[in-house]
């Protein structure tokens, strides 16, 4: 049986690709995915069935070989700070970029302390939308 990669999967589409190892792409559409496995992230390693159909090949019953793990896939859901929090850190994210992008209308990057701070507060900020 084949195997590749995905290349990408959109779970309210129903479909996506995988990239397989000679680079050639195949067409995945949910009903080839396993029994109670609903998306797949990209880059995850499968191994599949291939049918020629009107619109070329399309993957058949996927099988996971090797899922791609998230960076927060270990955060439990008491990790995450209580929703009233996360309103007001979200707030000052939102003041944050507004500055960030005025500077940026007027043709200048924020300066390297400024630039780090947004990236961490926005990883911070994902990390907690995420767990």
């Amino acid at each position: 049986m084949p195997t590749g990669k995905v290349r990408f999967y959109d779970a309210d589409k129903g479909f996506g690709f995988i990239s397989e190892d000679d680079g050639t792409d195949v067409f995945l559409h949910a009903n080839a995915l396993p029994e109670g496995v609903t998306s797949l992230k990209k880059g995850a390693r499968v191994e599949f069935g291939i049918v020629e159909g009107r619109k070329g090949a399309q993957a058949l019953q996927v099988r996971v070989l090797d899922p791609v793990g998230s960076v927060t896939a270990g955060r439990r859901e008491r990790d995450r700070k209580p929703a009233d929090e996360m309103v007001v850190i979200i707030e000052d994210v939102v003041q944050l970029l507004d500055g960030v992008s005025e500077g940026l209308r007027k043709g200048h990057y924020p300066d390297k302390k400024l630039g780090s701070n947004v990236a961490r507060a926005l990883r911070g900020l994902a990390d907690q939308l995420d767990a």
